[in-house]
C-alpha cells in the first residue's frame, strides 16, 4: 500500500506528467486522478487505502475478476521462456498456436482463422481492411463502404473510429473517413416511431428496411459490410429487439454485404454465452474480440475470420502475395499464455454458465430498486451488462440538458459510497458489467447504492429547480 503521502505526491506527479484518454485536462488538473494500487475478487483499492466494488469490471472486461495467481503465473512462465517473438512471415509460437485452436472450438461454426492484435480499437481496423482485401481479390474494388450505427462505438483509431457512431469520437479529428456510413441505433425505449413500431418486431422490420434503403441509396455495389455488436455497449446498452438480427440478415445477403459482429464487450460470457452471436442467432463473417479475451490482464485482440472470407484470402494467395497487414504484437506469446490461463478459469469454474444463471437475479435487483425512482426511465439488461437509463420525465421520456451531466453526477455520488459505475458518454446512461464472479450481496450492493446515489442527485436537482 502506498503511504498518504506518497498517494498525494502521485496525484501531482499524474497531473504533471500524463495525458489521460477520455478526459478532460481541466478536470485532471483540478480534481486530480483517482490513483489505483491493488484489487481482488470484484473489489479495487485506491492508495488512500479506501476500496470500492467494481460495478463495471474496469471498462466491460474484467471477466475473471481481478487477483488471479493462475494468469499471473503464466504470464511470468512465458515471459522466463520466450517473452516475445513477432509473427509475421510464417513465424509463430506455442501459446498463439494453441490459443487459435482452442478459440476456433469455442467459437461460432464458420469461423476458420485467427488474426490478433493488441485491442479492439486495431481489430476493427484489421476487419475493415480485410473486407477491402475480400472484395479487392473478387475483383470488386469499389464495395468499400462500410455501414455501422449512431451511437456505435467500435473504437478510436482513424477507422474505427470512423466506424464508431458517438460524436465526442469524431469532433475535431475530422472524423468519419469517407468509407464510413451510418444508420439508426436499434434503442426502442428511446428512439421507436410510435405509430409504425408498437412491437419490437416491426421496429426491427423498420430499421431493417432503412437498412436496405441506405444500402441503395449508396449503391449496393460500394458497400462491403455491416458492423454490429450483438448488445450495443458504450451507445447505451441496448439489447437488439425481437427479430433483429434475423431481418437485417435477409437485406446483407441480399445485396452481398459481409456482416461484422463486434464482439469486445459481448465476447467470452458477459452475455451468458461464449459469444453473443450464438445468442441472438447471428451469423458473423468476421467476429472481434479483446477485453474478455484476457479479463484485461494484458492487451490482446483476436479477429476470428470465417469460411467465405477465408476461402477467398486462400485461393488468391497462392501466388505467393501475403496478406501486406499486421502488428508487431500480433500473436505476442506472453499475452496469448494469459488468454489460456484466462479461458481456463472460465471453463474450469463455469463462469458463462454463471453470468447465464444469475443473469435474471442480476436483472431484479435493478429493476425492483429503481424502477419506481423518479429519474430511472429505463433498466435494460443482457447477461451482465445492464444500461439504467436517467430522464427529466418518465412519461414523456424527456432528457436532461447534456450540460447538466446527470449520471456523471450520479457516478461521482456512487463513487463517494465505495461503489464504481460509468456514466456513458452523449447519453444520461449509468452501465453496469460487473465481474462474473460477483456475489448475490455485492449486487444487493450494487443496486442500493446506486438507488442512494440517484436519489441524492435527484434531491440536488430538485433544489436546482432543474426538476
Amino acid at each position: 500500500m502506498v503511504a498518504g503521502a506518497d498517494g498525494q505526491a502521485l496525484v501531482a506527479l499524474d497531473r504533471e506528467t500524463q495525458f489521460h484518454p477520455f478526459t478532460a485536462i481541466a478536470d485532471q488538473q483540478g480534481n486530480g486522478a483517482l490513483v489505483m494500487a491493488r484489487a481482488s475478487g470484484s473489489s479495487i483499492t485506491d492508495v488512500s487505502g479506501k476500496t470500492y466494488l467494481d460495478g463495471a469490471a474496469g471498462l466491460w472486461c474484467v471477466n475473471v475478476g481481478y487477483g488471479r495467481a493462475e494468469i499471473s503465473d503464466a504470464i511470468h512462465r512465458q515471459s522466463l521462456e520466450l517473452p516475445y517473438f513477432h509473427s509475421f512471415n510464417t513465424v509463430a509460437n506455442e501459446p498463439s498456436i494453441r490459443l487459435s485452436e482452442r478459440l476456433l472450438k469455442l467459437a461460432p461454426d464458420g469461423m476458420r482463422r485467427v488474426f490478433y492484435g493488441q485491442s479492439g480499437s486495431d481489430a476493427n481496423d484489421t476487419a475493415v481492411k480485410m473486407l477491402w482485401s475480400y472484395n479487392m481479390l473478387r475483383g470488386k474494388p469499389e464495395k468499400r463502404k462500410i455501414i455501422s450505427r449512431s451511437y456505435a462505438y467500435h473504437g478510436v483509431t482513424a477507422a474505427a473510429g470512423s466506424l464508431s457512431g458517438i460524436p465526442m469520437v469524431h469532433q475535431n479529428f475530422g472524423l468519419p473517413l469517407d468509407f464510413a456510413r451510418h444508420v439508426s441505433r436499434p434503442d426502442f425505449y428511446r428512439d421507436a416511431p410510435a405509430r409504425d413500431c408498437a412491437t419490437e418486431e416491426s421496429y426491427s422490420a423498420f430499421l431493417a428496411q432503412e437498412l436496405e434503403e441506405t444500402i441503395l441509396t449508396e449503391e449496393a455495389d460500394t458497400v462491403a459490410g455491416f458492423i454490429a455488436e450483438p448488445v450495443m455497449g458504450t451507445g447505451g446498452v441496448l439489447p437488439p429487439p425481437a427479430g433483429y438480427f434475423e431481418a437485417i440478415a435477409k437485406v446483407l445477403d441480399k445485396h452481398d454485404v459481409r456482416l461484422v459482429a463486434d464482439e469486445v464487450i459481448t465476447g467470452f460470457g458477459r452475455v451468458g454465452a461464449w459469444f453473443a452471436s450464438e445468442l441472438y442467432g447471428i451469423e458473423p463473417d468476421l467476429i472481434v474480440t479483446a477485453k474478455g479475451l484476457t479479463s484485461g490482464y494484458l492487451p490482446l485482440s483476436a479477429v476470428l475470420v470465417g469460411e467465405r472470407i477465408w476461402s477467398v484470402f486462400e485461393e488468391a494467395s497462392r501466388d505467393g502475395r501475403p496478406f501486406a497487414h499486421g502488428f508487431t504484437y500480433s500473436g505476442h506469446p506472453t499475452c496469448a499464455a494469459a488468454a489460456l490461463a484466462n479461458l481456463d478459469i472460465l471453463e474450469r469454474e463455469k463462469l458463462v454458465e454463471r453470468v447465464a444463471a444469475m443473469a435474471p437475479s442480476f436483472r431484479s435487483y435493478f429493476a425492483e430498486t429503481l424502477l419506481n425512482l423518479r429519474l430511472v426511465g429505463d433498466v435494460r439488461s443482457a447477461g451482465f451488462m445492464m444500461g439504467v437509463e436517467l430522464v427529466a420525465d418518465r412519461a414523456t421520456k424527456a432528457a436532461f440538458p447534456a450540460s447538466l451531466k446527470v449520471a456523471g453526477r450520479v457516478a461521482l455520488s456512487a463513487r463517494r459510497r465505495g461503489v464504481l459505475v460509468r456514466a456513458l458518454p452523449n447519453s444520461d446512461v449509468i452501465a453496469l458489467s460487473p465481474p462474473f464472479v460477483v456475489t448475490e450481496a455485492e449486487l444487493s450492493r450494487l443496486a442500493e447504492t446506486l438507488r442512494d446515489a440517484i436519489d441524492e442527485v435527484t434531491a440536488d436537482l430538485v433544489r436546482e429547480e432543474h426538476l
